[in-house]
């Protein structure tokens, strides 16, 4: 079994075959999913879809780049549905920042700012974090490492080796679509440094695509490539990495 650990089911690509989709991971053998929070306003879908289907979870949370639409209340209003098993995609991302100095300054500040509350939210409710960090490495482990008292999973790993730190804390590392890029270079050096008992298996569908289905649409049944791919750099079988990385997926969200 592979359990697909953050993917945009609830994304408008897949509003015309959502059934095909979920009974394509199925037949290949990803039997559960996780819909991440990025946006509030396709929450209220990502619950009627893991309502609707068995083995589909989802997290409350607002991406970075969607925190003008940040209330802690709506979020709070959905945290305690029995198909919530996290809090985020939150986290920094200093990749997209206003030109202006000042402007990108205090960007930086409010993306700070609401990452906290929401690892607030996380540990009052005791749910795991979906963490999403770019570009912004230092701020995100030093924010983590003082307000964090639950683990989660550092989505989309951009191999940064500072953040491997965060493994002491009992964070995981999602490996998504990117291991199988050519150019995907610092992640291949790095991965052998992740322990076994930190790795998770996730697509970002419909984003990032692994080979050699790059420029579609991903998603969950692509795990397999992923999980292929990882056993290659890990020196084991494939069945070794399911094994290995649905037990940690469901340590980490109790599924």
């Amino acid at each position: 079994m592979i359990i697909d650990t953050h993917t945009h089911l609830d994304d408008k690509r897949f509003d015309s075959d959502l059934v095909d989709v979920i009974q394509r991971a199925k037949d290949s053998g990803v039997e559960k999913m996780i819909i991440p929070g990025a946006d509030p306003a396709t929450l209220k879908r990502a619950l009627k879809i893991s309502e609707e289907f068995e083995g589909v979870y989802f997290a409350v949370g607002v991406h970075p780049y969607d925190i003008d639409n940040y209330f802690k209340k709506f979020l709070e209003h959905f945290i305690t549905h029995p198909k919530c098993i996290a809090v985020g995609e939150c986290g920094l991302d200093y990749y997209r920042l206003p030109e202006d100095e000042q402007k990108a300054k205090e960007t930086k500040e409010l993306q700070k700012e609401i990452f906290i509350d929401q690892i607030e939210l996380a540990n009052r409710f005791k749910k795991p974090l979906i963490v999403h960090i770019r570009e912004a490495s230092r701020d995100s482990q030093e924010i983590l490492e003082k307000y964090a008292k639950v683990s989660g999973v550092l989505h989309c790993y951009n191999a940064d080796h500072e953040l491997l730190k965060l493994s002491k804390m009992g964070f995981y590392f999602g490996i998504g679509g990117v291991i199988t890029f050519k150019n995907a270079k610092k992640l291949v050096e790095i991965y052998p440094r992740i322990p076994k008992d930190r790795l998770l298996i996730e697509t970002d569908s419909p984003y990032l695509t692994p080979h050699p289905h790059r420029g579609e649409r991903n998603e969950p049944s692509y795990c397999n490539l992923v999980a292929q791919k990882m056993a290659e750099l890990s020196g084991v079988s494939k069945d070794e990495i399911e094994d290995i990385t649905t037990q940690n997926a469901q340590r980490l969200f109790g599924i």
